[in-house]
Parts: C-alpha cells; sequence; structure tokens
C-alpha cells in the first residue's frame, strides 16, 4: 500500500553505549566486536561511545575501528549528543574526516537541535552530519535542513507522526535530493524503508557482544530484530502478508501488559 521499491534491506549494527563492566569498554572490544558482526554477515557498523563525551577517547576509538574493519565494512558514529561541547565535536569530526566515515550522527549537547551550530561544524570537516533524531515534526525538520544543519535527515515512523509522518520526511528529502536514514528497527521501521528509494541502511539496533538488544519478544511468526536477524550478505526482509507483515504473540502482551491508555 505504500509503494515497494526493494523487498529486502542492508543492514547495520548499532552498538550499545561503551560500558566500564567488561563489554564495550575499551577500542580493543568495539574492533573485536566489529569483527564478530562482520563475520554475521554485516557490512555496516555504527558505535555509540561512552557517556562522559571525552573526545580523546572517542577519537582514538573510531579510528582503532576503523583500522581493525574499515577496508571491509562501511562505519558510522553516533555519540548521541554525549561529546560536551562544539571543539569537542570538531575534534571528534577531524578523526572521522581522517578514517573516512560515513556519518556523524548527533555529536554534542545541544541535543541535536541546533541548526546554526551543525551548519558550522559541516563546514569545518568533510564527514556528512546526520541529523534531526530529535527534531519533531516536517516543518522543524525542513527548516533545519534548509538552514544548512545537516547532510543526512532522521525518521522514524513511532516518532515521527506514525508510518504518515516519516513517509512525507522522506518525500521531504527526496523532493531536495537527499537521504533519509531510518531511526531505530521493527516491522513499521522496514516497511518505510522499502518504500523509500533515498536511504542507504536499516539499523539494527541496539547490539552488543552476548547482549540481546531491547525489543520484547511480542511476535509468533519468527520475526526478529536480533543481533542474527541479517543474512550472510547482510540483509533484513521486509515483512510480508497483511498489515505490517507479522503475527502479534498477544498472549505474551496481555500477560505483560503493565498499563493501558485508551484514547477516544
Amino acid at each position: 500500500m505504500l509503494g515497494s521499491y526493494r523487498n529486502k534491506l542492508p543492514a547495520y549494527a548499532s552498538t550499545y553505549h561503551g560500558d566500564r563492566n567488561g563489554g564495550l569498554d575499551s577500542k580493543e572490544a568495539f574492533s573485536s566486536f566489529a569483527e564478530e558482526c562482520y563475520d554475521l554477515g554485516y557490512r555496516a557498523f555504527k558505535i555509540h561511545g561512552w557517556h562522559e563525551g571525552n573526545a580523546k577517547e572517542e577519537a582514538e576509538n573510531l579510528l582503532h575501528v576503523a583500522k581493525t574493519v574499515g577496508d571491509k565494512m562501511t562505519l558510522m558514529i553516533d555519540p548521541a549528543c554525549q561529546l560536551r561541547t562544539f571543539a569537542d565535536a570538531l575534534y571528534v569530526g577531524h578523526a572521522c574526516d581522517d578514517a573516512g566515515y560515513f556519518w556523524l550522527e548527533d555529536p554534542y549537547r545541544d541535543s541535536g537541535v541546533s541548526s546554526f551550530a551543525h551548519k558550522r561544524l559541516r563546514e569545518s570537516i568533510k564527514t556528512p552530519i546526520l541529523q534531526t533524531e530529535h527534531v519533531r515534526g516536517i516543518e522543524p525538520k525542513a527548516d533545519f535542513l534548509i538552514a544548512g544543519g545537516t547532510d543526512f535527515l532522521r525518521s522514524d515512523p513511532e516518532y515521527d507522526m506514525g508510518i504518515t509522518g516519516a513517509m512525507k520526511i522522506a518525500h521531504l528529502g527526496e523532493s531536495f535530493g537527499i537521504d533519509v536514514e531510518v531511526h531505530a528497527c521493527g516491522p513499521a521501521h522496514r516497511h518505510v524503508m522499502g518504500a523509500m528509494r533515498n536511504s542507504n541502511f536499516y539499523e539494527v539496533a541496539l547490539v552488543g557482544p552476548d547482549s540481546p538488544n531491547t525489543m520484547a519478544p511480542v511476535y509468533e511468526c519468527g520475526y526478529t530484530d536480533m543481533i542474527d536477524c541479517v543474512d550472510k550478505d547482510g540483509y533484513v526482509k521486509v515483512p510480508e502478508g497483511p498489515g505490517l507483515g507479522v503475527i502479534y504473540d498477544w498472549n505474551f502482551i496481555k500477560a505483560n501488559t503493565k498499563a493501558l491508555t485508551v484514547y477516544e
């Protein structure tokens, strides 16, 4: 019903934030996990760094990962607004330039909403900027783009006025000749991206060594967004069938419901 452009999507492994507890706790751990993801089939990998927002540590990490897998994986980094200052974002951005990263996303603690600041950042580095995850609505995203604050737009059918809103954002980007990257994962996200020409990667989020993602097991049809959901070439399929193409496990959902709100 959305119109079909493709029925399988190239995916990237999108990591949990770095930790200090034996998981993604070092640049070596991130690089090792990137290798694991490559062996599973992924050909793209995105780093979520540490919450401390240490620019030097973030830069060393992304450079080390690039040295390890940069010749065979497309790499992205998302500090998730944890870098403290514009100067920190610039420092990490220059490291991205050196390592050939595909994008730098939500770099520092303006919460990703200052079009002016990100325009200045874009003018100072070569790596494309991915913004507007934290900017809601069609008009504000258009304003952010026209102001020069981003190279790619973000959309999410759960955050951006549903599937209809996400498709409006896709068409907004298409009208300006730019790409729109779908945030996070799920059946609706796959259908939206499957209907889009101007999108590059499906985000399998969040993943880490020995850590399942946070998606509740609400499906009884085999649908999954766990780390092993990709095929040997790093693709996921768009679900087929009525609606979102998945069958929900209503017994599980009802047994685990904590609250219910009805809007009339």
